[in-house]
């Protein structure tokens, strides 16, 4: 049995000298804001992993009126929901993500990107892809007002766990 999520952030961008981006520290001079650490290609992967399982989302999980959750490390927090859809019987197959930004240009970082994800959630790196859309210079993100991302997770059952076997 297989199941798909969808996941979605945006976050607005200040001044600053790096965006964390899928883990990793990327220089630019603006930076995203948030209650965690923004980091807003993660964010979108944990409501893609938690919603294709059904089982929560991040601001459930994590709620931002949680002091607990100021500056919190967003690796955990995928981390953190990858433990629940493995108790819950799934494991990830693939994911495909999208992230919405007029700078930086994510291709160099890519790689890099690839790997940090696939370490967090322990899958291969093969089954981590990633690509990058400008705003064309068009609304919030053309502007370099916002930053977004999107992902698209499979995940499938786990022989022996759960109804659907």
């Amino acid at each position: 049995m297989f199941r798909v999520g969808l996941g979605h952030d945006t976050h607005r961008l200040g001044p600053g000298a790096a965006l964390v981006i899928g883990g990793v520290s990327i220089p630019h001079d603006r930076m995203a804001l948030g209650h965690s650490d923004a980091d807003v290609l993660l964010h979108a992967i944990t409501d893609a992993v938690l919603g294709a399982a059904a089982v929560g989302d991040i601001g459930e999980l994590f709620p931002d009126t949680d002091p607990a959750n100021r500056g919190r490390d967003s690796a955990d927090m995928l981390r953190r929901a990858l433990e629940r859809v493995t108790a819950a019987g799934w494991r990830i197959v693939n994911l495909d993500c999208v992230i919405l930004a007029q700078r930086p240009k994510i291709l160099p970082h890519r790689p890099a990107i690839r790997r940090r994800i696939a370490t967090i959630l322990g899958i291969d790196e093969a089954a981590v892809w990633l690509k990058a859309k400008t705003g064309e210079g068009v609304g919030p993100i053309g502007r370099e007002e916002a930053i977004g991302a999107e992902c698209v997770v499979l995940v499938e059952r786990v022989p022996g766990t759960g109804t659907a076997d």
